[in-house]
């Protein structure tokens, strides 16, 4: 499998590989996990699925730019089904965003289930089997090595794993979605998290997602028929309830002076943000490590820190401006004062293991947060289910001038 480059340049060219099959194809397909094609190490076979994940959680190019290109190549219409996808993400990013304990509750509870590894044997035997494939199930086996050699999964395929995870193996999904972010180019937590909360029963009350045999093997072409797998998923429960706290988008505000433009992992689009004139310097922060107490692999510490590498160098280029690296232990105030600067301006910075890392001392000097209009526009519609999003979201994005 060719892995993707953390560059703006390797996300418009995918898009462009990708663009004819957004409509009939991907619509028809997307379900299927054909797998690479082992002969060539290729991804031939996957031209069902887009594979612009990683681009998209790093922001290398926009959910708008990528909607406006699926409409452009086949019509809203005929483009339904991927728009739809695009506009999952949205759902996701905007219903954490408005219960970030949930957040916060994960990584408390991720913690504890690492602490019980070390003092329950068996407990620890089975996880080590499952993250290492060596738990005889060979589709699940299969997964849990593609993911660490490839740093992907299909969709479909990580539906599954977290099913057989949860309720074949008996794991906490805490666990499962900690794996997840050590190893996806594309882990984020939102999707991350409330994907694997969905599969176990607890981000919609009660409905849970079965992996099962014959549902393996008609999705991966007959690649898998896995057997020994749980004949039922018995929800799991928690005590606590999470209260919805409406989203508020940061003021518009007049120009500044002179200040500093902060480029994080999560937003790698410098030049097309909206800003009251050029920036005097550019501080550029990457932090993939904090995603897992376990740190993440090779691969996703590479595409983030190159992520936020191309978003400098094109930040550069537009801006016309000197740029730094914020390294782990400087002080972002020691930065700013190198440079005489008081005023920080920033991309929103989402609920997850950054804003856990940085997003106090952000604050702490003097940031004015910039929302992107999409994300101000999608967001805020996550009050409850996707559908109602889905819903909503043409008469939401009709003011950004797409017609859905």
């Amino acid at each position: 499998m060719t892995h993707p480059q953390p560059t703006r340049a390797a996300a418009l060219s995918r898009l462009t590989d990708f663009a004819a099959n957004i409509g009939h194809n991907y619509a028809h397909k997307r379900n299927f996990d054909y797998g690479p094609d082992a002969d060539t190490e290729q991804d031939g076979w996957r031209d069902n699925v887009s594979r612009l994940s990683p681009y998209v959680r790093h922001k290398l190019f926009t959910e708008q730019e990528l909607i406006a290109a699926a409409i452009e190549a086949h019509g809203a219409r005929d483009a339904d089904k991927f728009i739809a996808e695009v506009l999952w993400r949205g759902y996701f990013k905007g219903w954490l965003e408005q219960r970030p304990e949930v957040w916060t509750d994960y990584v408390t509870n991720r913690d504890a289930q690492f602490k019980q590894l070390k003092a329950l044997g068996g407990l620890r035997k089975t996880y080590e089997q499952a993250i290492e494939g060596r738990t005889g199930i060979d589709a699940f086996d299969h997964w849990a090595k593609e993911l660490v050699e490839t740093g992907y999964l299909h969709n479909h395929a990580r539906m599954w794993f977290a099913s057989i995870w949860i309720f074949t193996l008996k794991l906490p999904w805490e666990l499962g979605a900690d794996f997840f972010l050590q190893h996806l180019l594309d882990g984020d937590a939102a999707s991350n998290t409330l994907s694997w909360r969905w599969v176990g029963g607890l981000h919609t009350k009660g409905k849970t997602y079965l992996a099962t045999k014959d549902n393996i093997t008609q999705f991966t072409g007959g690649r898998f028929s896995p057997t020994g797998l749980a004949a039922e998923a018995v929800p799991l429960k928690e005590d606590k309830s999470y209260k919805l706290r409406p989203l508020k988008t940061p003021p518009a505000r007049p120009a500044a002076a002179a200040f500093a433009l902060l480029i994080h992992e999560e937003d790698c689009r410098p030049e097309s943000l909206v800003l009251p004139q050029k920036p005097t310097l550019i501080i550029g922060v990457s932090g993939p490590d904090g995603k897992s107490p376990k740190g993440v692999s090779d691969k996703v510490r590479a595409f983030s820190n190159g992520a936020v590498a191309d978003a400098l160098a094109r930040a550069v280029d537009h801006f016309g401006c000197d740029t730094v690296f914020w390294n782990q232990g400087e002080k972002l105030r020691d930065i700013l004062a190198e440079a005489k600067l008081e005023r920080l301006l920033a991309p929103w910075l989402p609920v997850g293991a950054l804003k856990d890392a940085i997003g106090k001392e952000v604050n702490g000097n003097n940031v004015r947060w910039i929302m992107r209009e999409y994300d101000a526009a999608i967001w805020p519609l996550a009050t409850k289910g996707f559908f109602p999003v889905k819903k909503k979201a043409p008469d939401a994005l009709r003011a950004l001038g797409m017609e859905l």
